[in-house]
């Protein structure tokens, strides 16, 4: 008789959720509908590729295709590891990635502090553009700059180095300077542009905690310490791990443009790297385990981080 009443019990519960699932998507169809596009894109552009990456254990053969290629196990993984090559490139990935990550990340956070502290409406305006506008230029471009600026002949730093009886510095002929060289320029490129969540997520304070501290004294560098940084902790935590999910993914344009035979000992990352080994010596299979084996320690590092955030913030991407 009990278990009858408990599976009745059981049976209105489930029409009940069934009957309120349906509500909801009758109430929101609209956004249902207009997430479809979205779904598609996934789906077509970033989850049915992924079946190709079978290719990373099979010796891949473009007339055979992916069917007909004989299948090597993890020979190509293995292959990783045991090549010289491999472990000195993915030393400069893991080095510049950290230094990008030391270095650059909190830049945006530190001037979208500064920003918030202007108030004159107007300067502000024109020192957001100024600051932007390096964005919207093309890693060509800016690398062309870069260039010239560093020209050991027509440089203007090495023109000042002259002016002061010094030598001039190839610059880009030598392997010391290349990692400085690529984060220094991402810094100038990328930094304006990662102020603007900062600037939103402080706009989103609210402006009575900062009332009530100035009633108590406390001064403006104070009030960015006890209640600006707190308060946009949470969007960092986010950015930060959402940066450390793309660790080893530094980028194909910012490294190929500045990398030469005289510093591409410290400065050859992956993404070069796949683009020599896969697209020039149409090694498919082995550069395919490279990007697996990126993706892997890009999960990996994520998870990790994202546990470690729970732990001691609360603060997750999910």
């Amino acid at each position: 008789m009990a278990s009858k009443t408990i599976s009745a019990g059981q049976r209105q519960y489930r029409l009940a959720n069934i009957r309120s699932q349906r509500a909801i998507i009758q109430k929101y169809w609209p956004l249902y509908v207009i997430s479809i596009p979205g779904l598609l894109y996934f789906a077509i552009f970033k989850y049915i590729p992924l079946l190709g990456s079978a290719i990373a254990f099979q010796n891949y053969n473009i007339f055979k295709g992916v069917t007909g290629s004989p299948w090597v196990g993890l020979v190509h993984f293995k292959r990783l590891f045991a090549y010289p090559e491999f472990l000195n490139i993915l030393k400069n990935t893991m080095l510049i990635g950290l230094y990008d990550l030391v270095f650059a990340f909190p830049i945006p956070i530190v001037l979208a502090l500064l920003l918030n502290e202007i108030r004159i409406n107007r300067y502000k305006r024109v020192l957001q553009t100024v600051i932007y506008m390096p964005h919207f230029l093309s890693w060509v471009i800016v690398g062309g700059i870069i260039m010239g600026l560093l020209s050991p002949s027509t440089g203007l730093i090495n023109q000042v180095l002259e002016r002061f009886h010094l030598d001039s510095i190839y610059f880009l002929g030598e392997n010391s300077y290349i990692r400085s060289i690529l984060i220094g320029t991402g810094i100038w490129k990328d930094s304006g542009w990662g102020t603007i969540i900062y600037l939103a997520a402080i706009a989103g304070i609210n402006p009575d905690l900062y009332e009530a501290a100035e009633m108590d004294g406390a001064g403006r560098f104070r009030q960015v310490l006890a209640i600006t940084i707190p308060s946009i902790l949470p969007t960092i935590t986010i950015l930060l791990l959402l940066h450390i999910g793309h660790f080893l993914d530094f980028g194909f344009e910012r490294v190929f443009l500045f990398l030469n035979p005289l510093n591409s000992e410290n400065g050859e990352i992956l993404d070069t790297y796949v683009y020599r080994a896969g697209l020039m010596d149409h090694q498919y299979s082995f550069t395919t385990a490279i990007g697996l084996f990126k993706s892997l320690v890009g999960l990996v590092l994520l998870m990790s981080g994202n546990m470690l955030s729970r732990k001691t913030t609360g603060e997750g991407l999910y």
